[in-house]
């Protein structure tokens, strides 16, 4: 009796251990995964910084993985093409997208409509990157810091301010700063970065928030001032310019375009921990910390997927707030 109640607890070991194989190399394990070349979608041209980057970690992670990182650009929409072409792909780790304030946080409340829930449309992988925007003046403009900035325009209702664009990172940034210190500074919208940066150093408008990128010649040249980064952190590029937090003494304040890399709704867990896995270990090497720091911008350690999907949901609502606050919602 007894040797047939063993032989039946091995029979139930083995089956037991047998389900559990074939469980972890089911379908969408994280096992068998790659099974075939993946695609990173970049709602972006190529050339851009975000395509860049994306290209630095694309290499490493085909290594890493052992199959084919493909860049896909799907410039477009206000970064909205390349999000609706990730919702739409197959939940199964091999098609990913990336992602900014703009397309996640701001657009769900400017736009009338878009194609894509910025809830239920996606998994969140990594955050990778930070860009933050460096609070300028022109230099015939008689303040050296952001408490100087502050207080003259506490006092005069003449100022303007430049940006790409209604509803752009950039102008909702220099919008969360007004309403930060109550002042009174009028928008100059723009149709492109370039003109909005330079009528900066050529005074027809007094400051602005500008890339880092394209406003990094000018500063240099001494033909913008800068007095901030609206990152929590220094710039690399900018060692010397202080965090607007800071220098304003608004310890919560920040206002930066992050990047983050996304699944379509359904990606398996073990297949988005894997993944998430393996940004962070890209993205804590010195070399590609170095070459992101050298595009003027903020390489992170990213949380948690559950983590980030917080965050992004805190993004949403500050953002999502600020564009209902200045009338803008459903503008576009």
């Amino acid at each position: 009796m007894r040797g047939v109640i063993r032989a039946s607890m091995r029979a139930v070991s083995l089956a037991t251990v047998l389900s559990a194989a074939l469980i972890q190399s089911g379908p969408g394990s994280a096992q068998e995964f790659p099974s075939k070349p993946i695609t990173i979608i970049v709602p972006l041209a190529a050339g851009a910084g975000m395509d860049t980057i994306a290209r630095l970690y694309a290499d490493k992670l085909q290594q890493s993985l052992g199959k084919p990182v493909v860049i896909d650009n799907r410039p477009g929409a206000a970064l909205m093409l390349g999000a609706q072409a990730l919702a739409a792909a197959a939940p199964d780790g091999h098609t990913l997208g990336l992602a900014t304030t703009s397309s996640l946080a701001i657009n769900p409340s400017l736009y009338k409509q878009i194609s894509y829930d910025p809830e239920k449309s996606f998994v969140p992988v990594a955050l990778y990157v930070k860009s933050p925007f460096i609070l300028t003046v022109n230099p015939a403009l008689p303040v050296k810091s952001v408490k100087e900035l502050i207080a003259y325009a506490r006092d005069r209702k003449d100022l303007n301010y430049s940006s790409p664009g209604a509803g752009v990172a950039q102008h909702l940034s220099i919008e969360y700063m007004k309403a930060k210190f109550g002042l009174q500074i009028t928008h100059v919208p723009y149709r492109n970065t370039p003109q909005s940066i330079l009528d900066i150093a050529s005074g027809h408008v007094q400051l602005g928030f500008v890339e880092a990128g394209a406003g990094l010649p000018l500063i240099r040249d001494g033909k913008l001032r800068a007095l901030a980064v609206s990152s929590s952190t220094p710039l690399a590029v900018l060692p010397d310019v202080p965090p607007f937090a800071i220098a304003s003494g608004e310890k919560d304040f920040e206002a930066v375009s992050w990047h983050a890399i996304l699944a379509p709704a359904g990606t398996p867990d073990a297949i988005v921990q894997k993944l998430h896995g393996e940004m962070k270990r890209i993205m804590a090497e010195p070399q590609i910390k170095e070459k992101v720091s050298a595009l003027g911008l903020i390489p992170f350690d990213t949380p948690s997927p559950a983590e980030l999907r917080s965050y992004l949901r805190n993004e949403r609502e500050k953002w999502g707030n600020l564009v209902k606050s200045l009338g803008l919602e459903g503008t576009q």
